[in-house]
């Protein structure tokens, strides 16, 4: 045997012994630590000195373990991995609306357009009470909103409160199904508009009725509009990339660990329509197949993107089937655009020691060229080609929009307004706003900020150690200052606030149709879309080679 042919040999036996040493060690620190978890878990089931709960030690555990990596790979027990094929399908057996388990109470969001809730008279803001024998207040958040769904057809009884009334109820649960484009029309002559708010398995199929509905009634340019759409099925955005690129193209590779799982997804039919003008929508909160459509769009400079710079969520999910029927959604690629860009934004990899998340955007953003050779941008999501800038949302603000003061004022101002004007005239003023801080005055409790709370805290920690003394009008002077600085911080977003307001408003009277009707008419980012498009001069020159 050759000394050259003895070499490669040893190399090889070298290398395999390597990968074998590697792969064991791998599998025995695995094995390692679920030995060390299983006896754990056994020493205290038998020995703590009181009861424990091994399927809440078991989720708290596991949730736990998973907050260390991103917040897409996620673990769902038996009713997660139902609330999961909802989220997918767009289909479940309820009665269409969706509740907010708080404080002990449940209490009505939000109903669909014609559903049983609907029907029966149920209101946003209605507190559920009972369902059938269960008192609400005596069970946990997920039993509860379990209780609502169940087989379409099957009966279900509540005992609901509104307005300090109590009121029995006898509801017949159906099949719900969730449209994911609540709303197309025709915005003039020639320029029609879809909205859709997801990429469920009925997607393409509802964006394709929509579309050829559309050029039925003389469209000849076209909006999309995805803001706040948070993405899902990855197939659903290569199906409707497919209505406006040709068959055979590349709309989105993915790039895993698993080779196998390292796939190429292109164009497989023919389009619907390669001329039309497109205009695409997104928003901070547009994510995932939203940039996917968005993003190769723009990479074969097929559509005009504006709007805010979208979420950067350049990864993909796919769902796990684990023991006893229950699922982990795990992130197992990264997906690339036509042009080679990843948008990701955050880096889940690279937290530092107190747990902050870096971004990739902040060390620069690499640049790609389009197919006719425009600048775009990889990290940190999709850059429009017309940015339409707004202030920075203020945390003061996002406490308000997500208080229950601001759910419980336009729960008052829809029981104070039996009827509003339709949706294509409605618009709030700096009246509306001024009515909103006025009522905010008087129920403080419902929005309160973190400083506020931490302020409250330290004065029942100074009355506990007998410090508060001649303290005590200096807290209250302090706090009330603290409160009417809250209320002049919110002035710096006060047109968004008065657009979140607008949509909570109308969706009472109108359901989401009426949302983007009303946007229809007044919202500045349709504007300016319809602006370009109406101007084939300047569509046509955001497409020229820089």
């Amino acid at each position: 045997m050759s000394k050259i042919k003895k070499l490669f040999i040893g190399i090889f036996v070298a290398i395999s012994l390597l990968v074998s040493v590697g792969f064991q060690s791998d599998f025995f620190e695995i094995a390692k630590q679920i030995d060390i978890y299983t006896t754990l878990f056994k020493e205290l089931n038998m020995y703590y000195i009181d009861e424990v709960n091994p399927a809440k030690l078991t989720n708290n555990a596991v949730n736990h373990m998973l907050e260390n990596l991103d917040p897409y790979t996620r673990y769902y027990d038996e009713q997660g991995v139902e609330d999961a094929r909802i989220e997918q399908t767009g289909e479940y057996g309820g009665i269409g609306a969706i509740a907010q388990y708080k404080n002990n109470m449940l209490i009505i969001r939000e109903l669909l357009k014609d559903s049983p809730a609907e029907k029966e008279g149920m209101k946003p803001g209605d507190k559920i009470l009972k369902i059938n024998d269960v008192v609400v207040k005596d069970y946990d958040e997920k039993g509860v909103l379990a209780l609502l769904n169940g087989l379409p057809n099957t009966n279900i009884k509540l005992q609901i409160e509104r307005q300090n009334k109590k009121i029995d109820l006898e509801l017949t649960r159906k099949k719900i199904e969730v449209n994911p484009v609540p709303y197309y029309t025709m915005l003039d002559a020639e320029v029609g508009y879809i909205s859709f708010t997801k990429f469920n398995e009925k997607a393409a199929s509802e964006v394709k009725k929509a579309f050829l509905e559309l050029k039925e009634d003389g469209m000849k340019k076209l909006i999309i509009d995805v803001r706040s759409n948070p993405g899902g099925l990855l197939m659903e955005a290569v199906k409707i990339t497919n209505f406006f690129i040709p068959k055979n193209k590349i709309v989105v590779t993915t790039k895993a660990k698993i080779e196998k799982w390292s796939e190429t997804f292109s164009t497989q039919d023919e389009p619907l329509d390669l001329e039309i003008p497109v205009v695409i929508l997104v928003n901070n909160r547009s994510a995932s197949a939203s940039e996917i459509l968005a993003g190769s769009l723009q990479d074969y400079d097929r559509g005009v993107i504006i709007g805010e710079r979208s979420f950067g969520k350049g990864l993909v999910q796919r769902y796990r089937e684990l023991s006893y029927g229950t699922q982990m959604k795990i992130t197992i690629s990264k997906y690339y655009t036509p042009s080679g860009r990843c948008i990701q934004e955050l880096d889940y990899t690279n937290r530092d020691a107190k747990g902050n998340i870096p971004k990739f955007s902040d060390a620069g953003r690499e640049t790609y060229k389009t197919e006719i050779g425009r600048t775009v941008y990889g990290g940190g999501g999709i850059f429009p080609d017309i940015e339409i800038e707004k202030p920075t949302t203020t945390e003061t603000t996002e406490n308000l929009l997500n208080s229950e003061a601001f759910f419980n004022y336009v729960t008052n101002y829809f029981y104070e307004n039996t009827t509003i004007v339709e949706p294509s005239k409605f618009e709030l003023n700096d009246a509306d706003f001024n009515l909103l801080k006025k009522y905010l005055t008087k129920n403080n409790d419902a929005f309160e900020t973190k400083t506020e709370a931490i302020f409250k805290k330290a004065k029942q920690k100074a009355i506990s150690e007998n410090l508060d003394g001649s303290l005590n009008n200096t807290f209250t002077e302090l706090l009330d200052k603290i409160q009417s600085e809250k209320l002049k911080e919110l002035d710096k977003n006060k047109e968004e606030i008065l657009h979140k307001l607008t949509e909570e408003i109308v969706k009472r009277y109108y359901y989401d149709e009426g949302v983007y009707m009303q946007k229809a008419s007044f919202d500045t980012n349709i504007i300016k879309a319809m602006s370009i498009l109406n101007n084939n001069e300047a569509y046509i020159s955001i497409f020229k080679k820089e």
